[in-house]
């Protein structure tokens, strides 16, 4: 059975080869992904409670999955997931609250901004989980560069962490990525696969509010991505997320007084 994922309305897609029997999700409220099958392994992203993935390998002690949403791959602990069961209902929408509450077995568990948010119970193996309480949406927000801004505020001050993708530590692509799924558009992973999405902006001054520039290190690697305010300020995950002026020629920090990274190229994208 193929599966296709629609990452933005530019008709990118990820062509996935796997059988429904081999979906799983995160049983708690966030579940590293590592680059190897060890806990010394970097942690390359994080998986909330709910995101839907494929299993790919397993090890003693973990498993190799892939993500419905985004493509990305990574080992986790399997002890944190467990394989879908009858009837799963469908993703209304993403937690819109900073920290809230899901239910699990019954009992409390934290979820952060971004969780998905169920339609109604997901059973999981010997879990049953639901999502009551959740709020997604945004209402009648007038623009998307307002709704970008007003859901990219809500990180402001978030502590850079590499392969996060929450308000408890959050790195670059993954704030960007976090933002946009709360708008129904989703990105891939990591800087340099977003720099291929949307539609490319020719100079700073064309540039608005929810655009993506990008930077790049001296051999041409794009390393670094953030969302654009208007076109002389940028909010993105460095050591926080951060707001700091930007030109033509890349990011001023505000606090350091010097520039910190190098402009490669603006991306506009846009929500169906």
């Amino acid at each position: 059975m193929y599966f296709y994922l629609r990452c933005t309305n530019t008709a990118f897609s990820i062509k996935l080869f796997m059988n429904t029997e081999n979906l799983l999700i995160p049983t708690v409220a966030v579940c590293a992904v590592r680059t190897e099958a060890d806990h010394r392994s970097e942690m390359s992203s994080q998986l909330l409670l709910g995101e839907q993935v494929f299993l790919l390998d397993e090890l003693p002690g973990w498993l190799k999955v892939r993500s419905v949403h985004d493509g990305y791959e990574g080992w986790c602990q399997a002890i944190q997931l467990a394989a879908l069961t009858g009837d799963t209902p469908a993703i209304a929408g993403y937690y819109s609250g900073h920290t809230g509450f899901a239910n699990v077995n019954g009992q409390p568990m934290q979820v952060f901004m971004g969780t998905p948010v169920y339609e109604g119970p997901v059973k999981a193996g010997v879990y049953d989980i639901r999502f009551t309480g959740l709020g997604f949406g945004y209402g009648n927000t007038p623009s998307l560069p307002v709704l970008v801004e007003a859901i990219a505020f809500r990180y402001l001050n978030t502590s850079y962490c590499w392969g996060g993708r929450t308000p408890a530590g959050i790195d670059c692509s993954g704030f960007a990525q976090m933002v946009y799924r709360q708008l129904g558009v989703h990105l891939l992973r990591d800087a340099w696969m977003q720099a291929g999405q949307g539609e490319e902006i020719g100079f700073l001054p064309e540039a608005r509010c929810g655009d993506l520039a990008f930077f790049d290190e001296p051999d041409g690697r794009i390393t670094h991505v953030g969302i654009l305010l208007n076109d002389h300020e940028i909010i993105h995950a460095s050591g926080k997320v951060r707001v700091d002026d930007i030109d033509h020629q890349g990011i001023i920090s505000r606090d350091q007084g010097r520039r910190t990274h190098r402009l490669r190229l603006l991306r506009r994208i846009t929500a169906d």
